[in-house]
């Protein structure tokens, strides 16, 4: 059982063929697989499980203000009930607001982007907003210093 030191989203050995493949509606279950496709091509990292449901690729290392650290994905997705949610880099509606207006229909949150239908939304636009974050998570690009 973890405990408020002990992060339950790490990378695990679970499969992500499998948990794809689990998901049960069928459209939501395509469009997860082209999004860990997009996702892998972009970042060039395998797919790895962190926790019951995130597929992350890569990882960096951040550090909050106080000082306490965790490891996260540099990017990643969680092919959701309702929609897919995108892991992007946080304050990533105010960085990129240009490229967020030629993507289409999206909502937005901290540091997430929630999508329906991938074929609904610019595939460019998707995999250069996927590229920003991870040059920011690996410092390529300097994101705003009073973000993690």
């Amino acid at each position: 059982m973890a405990t408020s030191k002990q992060p339950v989203t790490v990378p695990t050995d679970a499969s992500v063929e499998d948990f794809l493949a689990a998901v049960p509606d069928e459209r939501r279950r395509a469009d997860a697989e082209r999004l860990c496709t997009i996702l892998r091509e972009v970042t060039g990292e395998p797919a790895v499980m962190w926790g019951p449901s995130i597929v992350g690729f890569g990882s960096y290392r951040y550090t909050y203000q106080s000082g306490r650290t965790g490891d996260w994905p540099l990017a990643g997705f969680s092919p959701r009930k309702q929609q897919l949610v995108v892991y992007l880099v946080g304050g990533f509606e105010e960085r990129h607001a240009s490229v967020l207006d030629r993507l289409g229909p999206h909502k937005t949150g901290k540091g997430c982007l929630y999508l329906k239908r991938l074929d609904d939304v610019d595939e460019s636009s998707l995999r250069e907003l996927i590229d920003r974050t991870v040059r920011v998570h690996k410092g390529v690009d300097r994101a705003s210093k009073s973000r993690p």
